[in-house]
C-alpha cells in the first residue's frame, strides 16, 4: 500500500537514473526491474528527474516523457516525487505535466541562473506551485542565501519539505529552528551524510544507491530511524567505496558510477550524457568491480 506523503518524505527518496536506448533517446521502460526491486526492498519514494537522473542533460520534452512513463511503472505503489527546474516557463510546464501524470509532489531544483536572487526565487516557486497545485520539496544545494531567506522559501504555501544538500549540519539546525516545525528536512547528500544530518533534525535521505543495492539503503534508514548510529555507520562503511567513486572528478562520475554498476548487474541504461564523465577510468572501474564482487552485487 502506498505511503502517505509525510511518511514518504521521512523515508528514502530514491533518485532514479534516466536510461537511454542505442540511439541515445530516453528509454524509461528500462527502469522497470530497478523500480520493482527498489519498491520490493522497501523504498519509500521514487524520484524522477533528479540529478542522478541527469535532469540538466534532458530536454523539457524528455523530462515530461520520463515523469509520465515512470508514473505508469510505479503504478501507485509509492508516492512519486517529480523534479522540476530550469527557466520558469519550462519549470511550470514540467510541473503541470508531473501533476497530470499523477506525481504526489514536486522537487524543485534550486535555480542555477547566475543572477538568482532570494526574493526572485520566492516568485519562481510560487509560479511553479500555481502551475501544478502539488505539495513541494525544495532542493537546497547552496545555503549561502542565509537562514532568513530559507525561512521565506519555506513559508510559501505548499512547501512540505526541504532536501538539504549542503555539508553544513549547524546551518541546517538553524534553518530547522527558524521554520515551521511541520517542514520535513531531508538529508540530501545520500547515505554518507545521513547520520550527521539526522543528528541535528533531518529525517530520511536521498539515495542513488537504491538503483543498485536498495536493500542496503533501506537497512541504513531503519537503523537511523531506530537511533542506532553504530549499526548505521557500519552499514555505510561497507558502501563507502561506491560513493567515493561517484564523488570523483568534481562529482562528474556521480551518475557514471551508478550506470556502470547497473551494467555489471546486466541492466544497460546507456552511457551518461556530457558533461558527465563516461566511461569510468580503468582505475575507477577496477575499484567498482571490487565493490560489486565483495558485496555479491554482480550478475551471476
Amino acid at each position: 500500500m502506498s505511503l502517505d506523503l509525510d511518511t514518504a518524505l521521512r523515508g528514502i527518496s530514491g533518485i532514479l537514473v534516466t536510461p537511454y536506448d542505442v540511439a541515445g533517446d530516453v528509454a524509461p521502460q528500462k527502469l522497470a526491474p530497478i523500480i520493482d526491486r527498489a519498491l520490493g526492498a522497501g523504498l519509500h519514494m521514487p524520484v524522477v528527474n533528479g540529478n542522478t537522473g541527469e535532469f540538466y542533460a534532458l530536454t523539457t520534452d524528455e523530462a515530461c516523457t520520463m515523469v509520465s512513463e515512470v508514473a505508469e511503472l510505479v503504478d501507485g505503489r509509492a508516492p512519486l516525487l517529480a523534479g522540476v527546474g530550469r527557466g520558469v516557463r519550462d519549470a511550470c510546464r514540467l510541473a503541470k505535466a508531473s501533476a497530470d501524470a499523477g506525481a504526489a509532489a514536486l522537487m524543485i531544483h534550486q535555480p542555477p541562473d547566475p543572477f538568482v536572487s532570494p526574493r526572485g526565487t520566492v516568485d519562481y516557486i510560487k509560479a511553479v506551485s500555481d502551475a501544478a497545485g502539488l505539495p513541494m520539496m525544495l532542493y537546497l544545494r547552496n545555503d549561502a542565501i542565509g537562514t532568513d531567506a530559507i525561512a521565506d522559501l519555506c513559508a510559501i504555501p505548499g512547501v512540505k519539505g526541504v532536501k538539504w544538500a549542503t555539508p553544513n549540519p549547524l546551518k541546517l539546525a538553524a534553518a530547522i529552528k527558524a521554520c515551521d516545525p511541520d517542514i520535513v528536512w531531508v538529508g540530501g547528500l545520500a547515505e554518507i551524510w545521513a547520520p550527521a544530518l539526522y543528528a541535528v533534525g533531518a529525517r530520511g535521505f536521498t539515495s542513488g544507491l537504491i538503483n543498485v543495492w536498495p536493500e542496503r539503503s533501506v537497512a541504513i534508514h531503519a537503523s537511523l530511524d531506530a537511533g542506532d548510529y553504530v549499526t548505521a555507520n557500519a552499514l555505510i562503511a561497507d558502501m563507502q567505496a561506491f560513493e567515493d567513486i561517484r564523488a570523483e572528478e568534481f562529482n562528474g562520475t556521480n551518475v557514471t558510477g551508478v550506470k556502470a554498476a547497473l551494467l555489471a548487474q546486466g541492466i544497460d541504461c546507456g552511457p551518461t550524457r556530457p558533461p558527465s564523465a563516461w566511461p569510468l577510468t580503468d582505475a575507477q572501474q577496477a575499484r567498482l568491480d571490487g565493490f560489486m564482487w565483495a558485496n555479491s552485487l554482480c550478475r551471476p
